[in-house]
């Protein structure tokens, strides 16, 4: 099996990092383990990895703060941030902050494997948090609106005070058609 690279799983539930662990490596990863901010900040200097999974709540550390700080000790890192707390807040600011990509858990290896390796097609390329991530981000707010709505029994000024909008500003984003997910090149 080819070796894809080193990939550091930052996690501080010790079981689920056990049967990732286990699951990437057997898609080719050499894989890394820690359990705190600390922990991670470490073995980015001494393994130098291509790859980070890293999950948003870390016991007394936030997975959002770490991810600028693993960027400044391995700018070419690729950084997937993990959540069981998935909402359009999180995810934006974690590609403002830095991440590649944004998953909501339970999420399988293969989910994880397709997340790191879209857009990796030139490994000495920086990946930026812009145009790349928009479908997705866009595919989510798009989501979030629809259940808001949903919550407020169709009242357009109740979801649009909910959601922070203007109630104009609600109406011209539903009057967009739903957005679609990209396919493949």
């Amino acid at each position: 099996m080819q070796q894809t690279g080193t990939l550091l799983l930052i996690d501080d539930d010790e079981v689920f990092t056990r049967v990732l662990s286990r699951a990437l490596s057997s898609r080719g990863f050499t894989v890394a383990v820690a359990h705190d901010a600390a922990g991670a900040l470490t073995l980015t200097r001494r393994e130098h990895p291509r790859y980070a999974v890293l999950d948003l709540k870390l016991g007394a550390d936030n997975g959002l703060s770490l991810i600028p700080q693993l960027l400044a000790v391995a700018p070419q890192l690729r950084i997937l941030l993990l959540t069981g707390y998935a909402s359009i807040a999180t995810a934006v600011e974690a590609i403002k902050r830095g991440a590649h990509d944004y998953l909501a858990k339970p999420v399988d290896a293969d989910a994880i494997v397709r997340a790191l390796r879209d857009d990796d097609g030139d490994a000495g390329e920086a990946v930026t948090a812009g145009a790349e991530h928009a479908p997705p981000l866009r595919r989510l707010e798009w989501e979030h609106i629809q259940r808001v709505l949903v919550e407020s029994e169709g009242n357009i000024s109740e979801a649009a005070r909910r959601l922070g909008l203007h109630r104009r500003t609600l109406q011209r984003k539903l009057a967009k058609h739903p957005v679609r997910e990209r396919s493949g090149p």
